[in-house]
């Protein structure tokens, strides 16, 4: 069997956590950010886990991870 090539764009956003979960950051924080609350901003920075519906497309561009 030849090896599994990994995604690499995947691969720079998503990391795994040591129960072998999969982390990865949130979306809309790039732009128009003044409309935004400072709550809902700061609620953004932080990670949060994959959905479990997602896991196994996961898994598979990311076979090393």
């Amino acid at each position: 069997m030849p090896k599994v090539k990994t995604s690499r764009a995947a691969a720079k956003r998503f990391k795994t956590t040591g129960t072998g979960k999969l982390v990865r950051n949130k979306a809309y924080k790039s732009h128009i950010l003044t409309k935004k609350s400072q709550k809902r901003k700061r609620n953004l920075r932080k990670q949060t886990t994959v959905d479990a519906t997602n896991v196994k497309n996961m898994k598979k561009i990311l076979p090393y991870m």
